[in-house]
């Protein structure tokens, strides 16, 4: 069945958690949506058939990145929950109290999700989406929650990004606009970005680098074909994982220390911090003498602007930046 958006008065209590998603009010955010947004919306969205009645305006994100989506297009008032942050909103974008109090700091399970009555859920991951956690795509469907997944993030062959690239990024933006009504908002976030984007000049020492996200017996790293390398094509480095068929991949130190690279790019991350990896490269007698670790040659990107969505064009310019104050 296909996911449907729709706003109906509220239930009884006894029956919150079976129709909680299909009851809601009205918010302010109906005047910023076009006087011709009552058309129904559908898309193809990871292989599932995502269709919204009217621009939603209860929503539940997932994950920094599509919390901040919808904050960067001016639809922080239709965010009714968020859950799963991976840091803080940056100054940047305009938060709003659902964001400030998040009401899970995991993947949230349905019956938190369906206590706050969204008519939609949009989800960084599709492991968001199970039955585990917010609710399956069809069951959601059935209560009248359309759910909507970053398509950086499909699985499914045919709609997984090989490589990503910015153009899916910013595909992103024009859907999620479509969904909302809002796309003027979205094709000016679109421009702006692109435009920020032709304006960074890469780092043309070809400098080598490893993107290292997690992980400390075995550091988790950028691949080949997901955000950090899109990253760090980009920046103009070149990265020592990328012929790794994947997004991220587990990489032992043995081989990162035969990669030696000119640069460690170190994801800053609350449960890992880009401080922790420091001292760990330090103190490890293996990593300690590589050249990138005995110069102190790191650059550091915030985990939230490490996955794909509206802060992958900031993450680049500060890459560069970085790379322009360490000496090779």
């Amino acid at each position: 069945m296909s996911a449907r958006a729709v706003v109906l008065p509220a239930v009884a209590a006894a029956a919150v958690l079976a129709l909680a998603a299909c009851s809601g009010g009205a918010t302010d955010a109906d005047a910023a949506a076009p006087a011709s947004a009552g058309a129904p919306v559908t898309l193809d969205n990871c292989g599932f058939e995502t269709t919204v009645a009217a621009p939603p305006e209860r929503v539940v994100t997932i994950k920094s990145s599509t919390t901040e989506m919808l904050l960067a297009l001016g639809l922080g008032d239709r965010i009714v929950g968020s859950a799963f942050l991976d840091g803080p909103v940056p100054d940047s974008l305009e938060s709003v109290p659902a964001v400030d109090e998040p009401f899970a700091d995991e993947a949230p399970g349905s019956e938190a999700t369906l206590e706050l009555e969204p008519d939609l859920v949009y989800a960084g991951w599709e492991s968001n989406l199970t039955a585990e956690t917010a609710g399956d795509r069809e069951t959601l469907a059935t209560l009248g929650v359309a759910t909507y997944v970053s398509p950086a993030a499909c699985k499914e062959d045919g709609y997984m990004p090989d490589p990503l690239t910015f153009d899916t990024v910013f595909g992103e933006i024009e859907e999620v606009g479509s969904l909302f009504g809002a796309e003027d908002a979205a094709a000016t976030l679109v421009e702006e970005q692109q435009a920020a984007l032709a304006a960074i000049e890469p780092d043309d020492r070809g400098l080598t680098a490893l993107w290292w996200s997690s992980g400390d017996d075995t550091p988790y790293v950028g691949a080949g074909i997901g955000a950090p390398q899109m990253i760090m094509d980009a920046a103009g480095l070149t990265n020592v994982a990328a012929d790794v068929h994947d997004t991220w991949t587990s990489l032992g130190w043995e081989n990162v220390v035969e990669a030696d690279p000119d640069v460690i790019v170190l994801v800053d991350a609350a449960w890992n911090p880009a401080d922790a990896k420091i001292e760990a490269l330090a103190a490890n007698p293996a990593t300690r003498e590589m050249s990138a670790v005995k110069d102190e040659r790191y650059v550091v990107v915030p985990f939230p602007a490490t996955e794909a969505g509206v802060r992958n064009v900031d993450a680049v310019a500060s890459v560069v930046d970085q790379l322009a104050d360490l000496d090779r």
